[in-house]
């Protein structure tokens, strides 16, 4: 079992790692590989909906000067996943979102089916509509999505507050065990000869004519 943590912060070791690294901590308590992978804080191109992605049939997108053909090899080895994110704005941050556009769309199909979590933090408000708009990813990939016992959120400011966010680490934990359970589920499916669902041709409807 391997679970891959992105951390879409322009921080590397801030708040939104910290909340990430105690997601992983419990993983590996729990017997899953993981791996934090870190976007950066280099610019990342958005989607420009050239659709070369899907012409070509690589699972690439067609832009290879950012991270984002890396993140979704990396994806592509994984069996779960956790995507955290600073809140701007009563939303995810910028960068990632950019990047995940581009590798839902160029690589949607090394995700389906996995389980998948979002995580926010915040100094104080708006982390509930940068999870949702993380998960909307899932929804729209036949994803799983883990739950807590709470939205999966933390608070904090300053570096290394987010440690002392008692209710959030719990959070953080108990995410990490219901997410080893569920890739435990699914590989015992695997083994009773239980696979995933036939993925029917999509159906696209126009609602102006």
């Amino acid at each position: 079992m391997k679970v891959l943590l992105i951390n879409g912060s322009p921080r590397k070791n801030g708040n939104t790692g910290l909340a990430l690294a105690e997601v992983a901590k419990t993983l590996q308590t729990a017997g899953a590989e993981t791996e934090i992978a870190w976007i950066g804080n280099k610019p990342i191109r958005g989607c420009i909906a050239c659709a070369q992605c899907a012409v070509n049939g690589e699972g690439r997108c067609v832009f290879d000067d950012d991270v984002c053909n890396e993140m979704i090899a990396r994806a592509a080895e994984a069996d779960a996943y956790a995507i955290g994110t600073p809140v701007y704005y009563a939303g995810a941050a910028g960068s990632l979102i950019s990047l995940l556009d581009r590798m839902f769309y160029a690589g949607g199909s090394v995700f389906r089916f996995k389980p998948a979590a979002a995580v926010a933090v915040a100094r104080r408000a708006g982390t509930t509509t940068a999870i949702d708009q993380i998960t909307k990813y899932f929804q729209i990939n036949c994803m799983p999505l883990v739950s807590s016992t709470y939205w999966c959120d933390a608070f904090g400011r300053t570096e290394g507050e987010v440690t002392v966010d008692e209710e959030g680490m719990h959070t953080m934990r108990t995410l990490g065990r219901n997410m080893a359970w569920m890739m435990r589920c699914f590989e015992a499916a695997r083994a009773a000869g239980i696979g995933t669902p036939e993925v029917e041709e999509k159906r696209f409807f126009n609602f102006v004519r």
